[in-house]
């Protein structure tokens, strides 16, 4: 959040228009957060400057599902995208344009049994039960986010229709395996990784092998959480 510019001459007209609608401080400050981290990584991919000139050119607007479609000078732009954000730090991942991929940033807090109870197949509560519990209950729950958004559904879908497998436990160190499966048979390879008290998921379609940073050392190295948007009037 601290690298957002305080103007809005990086935003396209209508990403300006959206900003003036919502009424919500975290839910303004939270957009603007999200399209800055992904209109930078955007431009880093498709070999942009990202003066705000150019970052106003590339918009990211949300298909009838609700997720992200970047374009270009209102063109179709040759990715597709994923976003997250919590607690004032956002993430965006780039995949080839015809591959879906999904993505999501979580704090590693204190989860009650009655969630994993409500949210988590039998399995995912025994393996939670197995091991550290809120680093394996928000490690869970943020892979089945990151698969739901692979399907475009999100929470409108039942969370025990997709089931968390983690293959490496050892994502304090690297980026490690984790498989989602849908019930109706559908396989999501995805990774996951902790920086400090945030955990970041990724599921695709396709394997591609582990994510790779657009920046090193990456800004979560050290990332402390906090809520900007308290401070706003």
């Amino acid at each position: 959040m601290r690298d957002v510019p305080d103007s809005d001459g990086w935003l396209s007209p209508a990403e300006s228009a959206r900003l003036r609608t919502t009424r919500f401080p975290k839910r303004h400050t939270e957009l603007r957060l999200s399209r800055w981290v992904a209109k930078q990584a955007i431009a880093q991919v498709l070999g942009l400057d990202t003066g705000h000139g150019t970052l106003a050119r590339v918009e990211v607007g949300r298909a009838p599902t609700g997720a992200p479609v970047a374009t270009v000078d209102g063109a179709p732009a040759p990715v597709s995208v994923s976003l997250t954000d919590r607690a004032d730090w956002a993430v965006c991942v780039v995949a080839p344009a015809d591959h879906d991929v999904g993505c999501d940033l979580e704090l590693v807090e204190p989860r009650t049994d009655v969630f994993v109870q409500d949210w988590f197949t039998p399995r995912e509560r025994a393996a939670v039960a197995a091991g550290e519990h809120d680093l394996l209950a928000n490690l869970v729950w943020s892979a089945k986010e990151s698969a739901l958004k692979v399907l475009q559904t999100g929470l409108r879908r039942d969370t025990r229709s997709v089931e968390v497998e983690i293959l490496d436990r050892n994502g304090h160190a690297h980026w490690s395996r984790l498989v989602v499966r849908a019930r109706e048979g559908v396989v999501f390879p995805g990774w996951w990784r902790r920086y400090g008290d945030f955990l970041v998921t990724v599921a695709a379609r396709v394997d591609h092998g582990p994510p790779v940073c657009l920046e090193q050392p990456p800004s979560l190295v050290g990332a402390t959480p906090s809520h900007g948007w308290l401070s706003q009037p």
